[in-house]
């Protein structure tokens, strides 16, 4: 399947994230403190909240409803009440633009 062209990097600011719907489902990129592009599932495991409305702070996205945590770069659940891991995608920089390889 080919890359997805989902935004200009300038879309996103440092330390922060996006939502991006495709093809019925929900995603979060964001813009890490080094200046590289993550993509993962869009809802939290724990109750399915959008994650776009959550805090970055480094490389962990908090969600905003119960507060539990994920490290965006691997989706590695790191604090209750959250403990199933998300998905994780490829996501790229290329000419500006990020493209994300989602299933």
């Amino acid at each position: 399947m080919p890359w997805i062209d989902a935004c200009a990097a300038e879309d996103i600011d440092q330390e922060d994230l996006i939502r991006f719907d495709h093809a019925g489902r929900t995603y979060a990129i964001y813009h890490s403190p080094d200046g590289e592009f993550f993509c993962t599932d869009g809802l939290c495991t724990h109750e399915e909240v959008h994650l776009a409305e959550g805090l970055v702070m480094d490389y962990v996205i908090e969600c905003p409803k119960h507060n539990g945590q994920f490290d965006y770069r691997t989706g590695e659940a790191k604090r209750a009440p959250v403990c199933k891991h998300l998905g994780t995608y490829p996501a790229r920089l290329e000419a500006g633009r990020v493209f994300l390889d989602l299933p």
